[in-house]
């Protein structure tokens, strides 16, 4: 007689214990055939998302919680780790009372061939199935609170990552070309949009509000063109391969790179599919490989994807949003890559690059900054901002931050490979960058290529690579 190890996944949020379909099947499984089932193991509920490692959490608190200080974070770890304990109790007191239902349900099996009173033990498995249920309903409870805590901890800085707390501490790295010096009064995108008309704020805002620019003419024609030429620039010379993903996103899609559950009033969402629209197409292009395991000789895989990109900009008041400055949707070429963690570094440098080409290829003046602890985006252990001087507006504008997550998004997503010489699976490290965003890459184009007679006229080596050579009146 064949023996059957049977495992019946069924996962209901309004109904964690119901299993029905798992059941029916094993029930015709037994009535219909042959078969002794060996082993029944009914698993009915999500395993926790953990988003840090506790177990280094436990061996090394200390270094956390100075490491989140250096963030200007401060969580309750030793809360963290109490209720983690409280966790591994009662799934060690859990496991016991399984080992003894089960001891319990043999005796009654060998009882009913014997023929003698089986009660007691029939007894004894409902009492300790009773007790089970009540663990479980706690042990879910400790679950779900710990997750919830869990999701807010930020990413750890890398120990090369700056010490401070604002902006103002972080550290230039490098620059590339110089200022443009125009021997007139220079105009500011807004002006140059204005009368060239490049976009209408005006009519754009009676379509949707303000922060979402329509593009017009000459505007709307050199904007599609740097999408193309980006997208190009990264395949051919750089081996990405191109996705163009959805920009509706799933929570789970959201959790995983991080927006989700700190800056959900940053984004904008369609309460009845409950769906977001997507920040970044790092979130679609991330989210791809959520519960792969990849094979070592994979990595490291390079995406690149163009999207549109959409952010409420809840905490943008008092910030500066004229024009193309700040605003709700824009464009924007994403360079996504998955790399084994030994490699993330060298991967991250290479990232900076790849995004600081498309610079040069534009000859505009840009710096290379590491931003300090204190600035670093929630799930980023290192970040470099690409900031690009804009002569009209006479500041430096930030296009594109190249990060690397290390392990955490991919703990979030349980994004895995497996190491071709041990088979051992382990979970890889992402990264990210902007390669690059429109619109302050727009500002800057206008703002240091237009000639006096307010025209915009583009190099020759720049209108080669843009596909359009001036904008005139």
């Amino acid at each position: 007689i064949p023996c059957l190890n049977i495992i019946s996944y069924s996962h209901c949020p309004k109904k964690p214990n119901y299993n029905c379909p798992g059941k029916l099947i094993i029930f015709l499984i037994y009535y219909f055939s042959n078969v002794k089932i060996n082993k029944i193991n009914f698993n009915t509920k999500k395993g926790t998302l953990i988003m840090i490692s506790i177990k280094e959490l436990r061996k090394n608190k200390k270094a956390y919680k100075d490491s989140l200080m250096k963030r200007g974070e401060e969580f309750d770890l030793e809360n963290i780790i109490q209720i983690d304990s409280q966790i591994r109790a009662i799934k060690t007191s859990a496991s016991g009372m399984r080992a003894q239902r089960n001891a319990a349900s043999d005796s009654i099996g060998e009882a009913k061939k014997s023929g003698r009173d089986a009660s007691e033990e029939i007894l004894k498995t409902r009492q300790l199935g009773d007790k089970l249920k009540d663990l479980e309903t706690e042990l879910n409870g400790l679950e779900i609170n710990l997750e919830k805590i869990l999701q807010r901890i930020p990413n750890i800085p890398h120990e090369s990552v700056p010490d401070g707390s604002t902006e103002a501490d972080n550290v230039e790295i490098r620059k590339w070309g110089e200022k443009v010096e125009h021997n007139f009064k220079p105009k500011n995108h807004m002006e140059l949009g204005d009368s060239l008309k490049l976009f209408d704020f005006k009519t754009s805002a009676k379509l949707s509000g303000s922060g979402f620019p329509l593009y017009t003419g000459k505007g709307a024609e050199l904007e599609r063109k740097l999408i193309n030429s980006m997208l190009d620039f990264h395949v051919k010379n750089y081996n990405y391969k191109e996705l163009f993903p959805p920009v509706l996103m799933l929570k789970d899609s959201m959790i995983t790179t991080g927006q989700l559950p700190k800056f959900q009033e940053d984004m904008y969402h369609t309460e009845v599919d409950n769906l977001f629209l997507a920040p970044t197409a790092e979130v679609p292009v991330t989210n791809i490989h959520r519960d792969d395991i990849l094979e070592e000789s994979d990595l490291p895989k390079y995406y690149v994807a163009y999207s549109p990109c959409f952010r409420r900009e809840s905490g943008s008041y008092g910030k500066d949003t004229r024009g193309l400055l700040r605003v709700h949707q824009f464009n924007k070429v994403e360079l996504v890559k998955f790399s084994k963690p030994e490699n993330s570094y060298n991967e991250l440098e290479l990232l900076t690059s790849q995004a600081e080409s498309v610079l040069k290829k534009l000859g505009l003046h840009y710096r290379v900054i590491s931003l300090c602890a204190g600035d670093l985006s929630f799930s980023a252990a290192k970040c470099y901002d690409l900031e690009i001087w804009a002569p009209g507006e006479k500041r430096w504008l930030e296009v594109s931050s190249c990060s690397n997550f290390e392990s955490f998004q991919a703990r979030r997503g349980n994004i895995r490979y497996r190491r071709s010489a041990d088979k051992k699976v382990e979970l890889l490290h992402t990264l990210n960058g902007s390669g690059v965003a429109t619109p302050r890459l727009m500002v800057a184009l206008l703002e240091t290529y237009q000639k006096e007679d307010g025209s915009v006229s583009f190099p020759k080596d720049v209108a080669e690579f843009l596909g359009i050579d001036e904008i005139n009146y």
